[in-house]
């Protein structure tokens, strides 16, 4: 393994061959991905799931990948959505782009290519912001420092990738199985780790304060909110 997942992508691909190969390749190289193989259940993975990027072909199954970025758009989601077609004329990139993609890719494309500017469009929405802010919380991804009520927190490494991803994903609920993902590629190195480094993560974020700010969501996962 040469990454850490930090990154979720939906690839939304009919060709099963191309899926597994896309899929089998960047879960090597620190990627968690899921697939949607028709273009309705696409649209219900994008609206319920929580996505850095949307890996979207355009010919579909029951609904094509044009009208699902769209009614994405239409309906406030605004995970990074990079498209994935053989038609490569200028008309066919301009309905792209407006339709709401924010990058495009024409097939066959190189699996390095994919990887590269999946990882561009995963900082469009959460790398580029260089600081968040919940309550008396306060975070600096660029100098990886934490405040909390105006007193300064040292969080471990470890620490600090959870308090990542469930910065990025606030208010969402981000499930235990994608913090595994991203600390230890899903195989962590016992059935407790995850629950322990919460625990002090918890300990160091919440406990000298009066609200808590790191919420378990029974059957759900963990949510960073107020």
């Amino acid at each position: 393994m040469k990454a850490t997942a930090n990154i979720m992508v939906l690839l939304v691909e009919d060709n099963m061959d191309i899926a597994a190969t896309v899929s089998d390749y960047l879960t090597i190289e620190g990627v968690e991905c899921d697939h949607a193989y028709d273009g309705e259940t696409a649209y219900q993975m994008a609206l319920t799931g929580e996505y850095d990027v949307i890996l979207l072909d355009l010919m579909l199954p029951f609904r094509d990948g044009i009208s699902i970025c769209k009614a994405l758009r239409d309906e406030g989601v605004d995970t990074p959505v990079l498209m994935l077609t053989a038609r490569d004329t200028l008309d066919d990139k301009i309905e792209g782009f407006h339709a709401g993609a924010d990058d495009y890719l024409v097939k066959p494309f190189a699996l390095e290519e994919l990887l590269l500017r999946t990882r561009v469009l995963s900082r469009r929405r959460s790398g580029e912001v260089k600081r968040f802010a919940l309550g008396d919380l306060s975070i600096d991804f660029e100098n990886r420092s934490v405040i909390r009520a105006g007193k300064n927190i040292n969080v471990s490494p470890t620490g600090w990738t959870i308090l990542e991803v469930l910065a990025q994903n606030s208010p969402r609920v981000v499930t235990r199985s994608r913090l595994s993902m991203a600390l230890w590629q899903g195989d962590p190195p016992d059935t407790n780790a995850l629950k322990t480094h919460l625990y002090k993560l918890r300990h160091r974020i919440d406990k000298p304060f009066e609200q808590n700010l790191i919420h378990t969501i029974p059957g759900q996962g963990v949510a960073l909110r107020e």
